[in-house]
């Protein structure tokens, strides 16, 4: 009895491991894919006031009409800096305020031209940011946000459905490998006589 438990765990535990990498990938490139999907919206928005910005357009005309509550809304909303990250103009507010990024980022984006973050404003609030640079008369810089609070409910979806397609892959695996373990080991081949062999 012992035996044949052995055996099926030294038969299942490869399999069992293949089966947690698996699932593990699975979650992994679609948490991205959600993740990455987030920042789209920004991207248009945000390259596109830069370029208007850059060709001598005024903050106040990219801007979007109305203001945004980013502890609140779903809704993309924009903040333009000036060259020291300073807010010039602004239709996201927290709790009433424009929102300061860290300086680094400005750092980063004015060396690159571009920069994608989460941001965590505070403990309630997760943001997908794209920041975009932009040269002009005074130069400065496109921030365009919004909520993670969708994308984040849909990863915690993904990583139920994943926990559960894991399980069960474990306990059918098992199944499978006890119940060949059970029925045919132990079963010796089909000999043919001797005068039958050649």
């Amino acid at each position: 009895m012992l035996i044949k438990i052995i055996n099926i765990l030294r038969q299942w535990l490869p399999l069992a491991v293949v089966t947690t990498l698996l699932c593990g990938l699975v979650y992994l490139v679609v948490q991205q894919t959600l993740r990455q999907g987030a920042n789209d919206p920004q991207i248009q928005m945000a390259e596109d006031a830069a370029a208007a910005l850059a060709a001598g357009g005024t903050a106040e005309a990219v801007l979007p009409a109305g203001n945004v509550e980013i502890s609140s809304s779903l809704a993309p909303f924009m903040v333009i800096y000036n060259d020291a990250g300073e807010p010039l103009a602004f239709i996201g507010l927290l709790h009433g305020v424009a929102p300061h990024l860290p300086g680094g980022v400005f750092e980063y984006t004015r060396q690159t031209g571009e920069d994608r973050v989460t941001w965590q404003p505070e403990q309630s609030v997760r943001i997908a940011a794209v920041v975009v640079a932009y040269n002009g008369v005074q130069p400065g810089f496109v921030l365009v946000e919004r909520s993670l609070r969708e994308v984040e409910i849909r990863e915690s979806q993904v990583e139920q459905i994943t926990g559960i397609a894991w399980l069960v892959t474990l306990g059918a695996s098992l199944l499978v490998v006890a119940t060949c373990e059970w029925l045919f080991k132990g079963m010796a081949p089909a000999r043919l006589p001797a005068s039958k062999i050649g």
